[in-house]
């Protein structure tokens, strides 16, 4: 099993769970307009920052994490949205 920490632009969190739901992802946690600072710029969910990014986490079998990485890549890739995957190896979910 692995742990997926997927980090989009807030904008495209809705898309987000469409593919979770057509790539076969039962299950995730989100943390919503999440602010911080890296390659995409700042985001501060401010007046001179307005930009939020979304948080997703979810854990899927290894098989899963290809064509997952490959949907949301294509989506970020087509409306020019950055997308950050962080991929842990899992030996145990209780």
């Amino acid at each position: 099993m692995k742990l997926l920490m997927i980090i989009v632009d807030t904008a495209c969190r809705e898309e987000v769970e469409v593919l979770f739901q057509h790539n076969g992802v039962t299950g995730y946690s989100e943390i919503p307009n999440a602010h911080g600072v890296g390659e995409s710029g700042v985001r501060m969910g401010s007046g001179a920052h307005p930009k939020t990014s979304s948080i997703f986490f979810t854990v899927v079998e290894a098989d899963q994490v290809a064509p997952l990485k490959k949907a949301l890549s294509s989506y970020c890739d087509a409306c020019k949205k950055d997308m950050r995957m962080i991929l842990w190896g899992v030996e145990e979910v209780a």
